[in-house]
């Protein structure tokens, strides 16, 4: 009877595991070709674990997300370049040319280049799309480029997770600022409590002071100058490794929003 039961139960274990095996290879077939590393950054080990990553994230947000690696744009025109990209190959997540945020690196002019089309224009706008340069350069310079890329998902990720009127960098930090405050309030409310619990005290400076003889005897004020001094305050207008954000129309008539610098 055991040996009966044990028989059964590995027969249903392979039939489960038949079923499921076509299933999951089905899944990683069906995986669209996000990364084009022409410039050979990656092993092939890290290209296939990025597109899985960029194929899963990218579900999450409607959203492809791709990278783009060359060694030399011709006439260092790399935002062209991206653009002919969706252009003739982008099919957007949604529909052909749809939504889209591509990041490009350009090896030779160490040109770091990032644009965003339909939805990832509204929620990757060129400010956010500066941010994630930012983010992503200090790996790009020390040559760490899976760790930028796998960042440059999360990152955009996350940011497609907020409305664009809000910055998402501070969400934690509003977060965390309440918690304290509200902490901070519960303190102090406990701490009068405790005090008051003690017995006030009636006393203060006026209880033995005899107001017939005290009294000012003497107050001056002198005045002597007021001295005014101006200093003009520079407003930094970049981020990151110089460059900034911005955006534009490709020649196919797509609008996207934009952002780039060195890395």
């Amino acid at each position: 009877m055991r040996r009966r039961y044990i028989l059964g139960a590995a027969a249903l274990f392979f039939l489960v595991a038949y079923l499921m095996f076509p299933a999951l290879m089905v899944k990683a077939a069906d995986d669209k070709p996000l990364i084009f590393d022409e410039a050979n950054l990656l092993s092939p080990e890290e290209r296939d674990e990025l597109n899985a990553m960029a194929n899963e994230y990218g579900a999450e947000r409607e959203t492809d997300f791709m990278i783009l690696t060359v060694n030399r744009v011709e006439n260092d025109d790399y935002e062209t370049w991206t653009e002919n990209f969706y252009d003739e190959y982008a099919p957007g997540y949604d529909k052909p040319h749809g939504n889209t945020v591509i990041l490009t690196i350009v090896l030779d002019s160490r040109d770091v280049h990032l644009e965003g089309y339909y939805k990832a224009e509204k929620y990757l706008d060129a400010g956010r799309l500066t941010k994630i340069r930012s983010k992503i350069t200090p790996a790009l310079s020390n040559g760490d480029y899976k760790k930028a890329f796998e960042k440059y998902i999360k990152t955009a990720h996350r940011y497609m997770g907020f409305e664009p009127d809000v910055n998402p960098d501070n969400i934690l930090f509003n977060i965390w600022f309440q918690l304290g405050a509200a902490a901070a309030i519960g303190a102090i409310a406990v701490g009068i409590m405790a005090y008051r619990s003690g017995g006030r005290v009636t006393v203060n400076s006026r209880t033995y002071e005899d107001t017939s003889t005290s009294g000012i005897l003497n107050q001056q004020d002198r005045y002597i100058r007021t001295t005014v001094t101006k200093q003009k305050i520079e407003r930094n207008t970049s981020s990151g490794s110089g460059g900034g954000g911005g955006g534009g129309v490709s020649s196919g008539g797509h609008s996207h929003s934009s952002s780039s610098g060195k890395f």
